[in-house]
């Protein structure tokens, strides 16, 4: 059982798999620091300095107000969290957007390959070797 484990963590799959959810976890960090960092304040400036990561709105009647929306659920309090949730989206529509351009160039790398590979196979190779001394053969007989 041990071995066929062994098997299983060696194979090619397996191992691009890890390699590919340790490369997506860290990609998703630095796609939200981006958003966090970078377009965050940009929406700020459309909108007038709105923080959308704040915005929430306390469900069920509760007459506190709350700073940030760390604070509210510090008290336990239950928060409508919608601009989290479009700061969600926007993560998942950059991610998106950069894996689908990531294949894309993969693709076209592929397909350039394979063009390569294609021509290279129609290109004729030249006469055989048995074919050149044939030809010899015949011009010394027509002598």
């Amino acid at each position: 059982m041990l071995q066929e484990f062994k098997d299983f963590i060696a194979k090619g799959n397996v191992m691009d798999m890890a390699v590919g959810i340790i490369i997506g976890a860290a990609f998703t960090a630095i796609v939200k620091s981006m958003v966090d960092d970078l377009i965050n304040p940009i929406i700020g400036l459309f909108t007038g300095g709105v923080d959308f990561t704040n915005k929430f709105i306390v469900l069920g009647g509760g007459d506190a107000e709350y700073a940030s929306l760390d604070a509210a659920r510090e008290a336990g309090a239950a928060a409508f969290a919608y601009g989290a949730f479009f700061m969600a989206i926007i993560n998942f529509l950059i991610i998106a957007w950069v894996v689908f351009m990531m294949v894309k160039t993969v693709n076209k790398a592929k397909e350039a390959a394979e063009k390569q590979e294609e021509a290279a196979a129609e290109t004729p190779a030249g006469p055989s070797e048995i074919d050149v001394l044939l030809e010899i053969r015949d011009s010394l007989a027509n002598k």
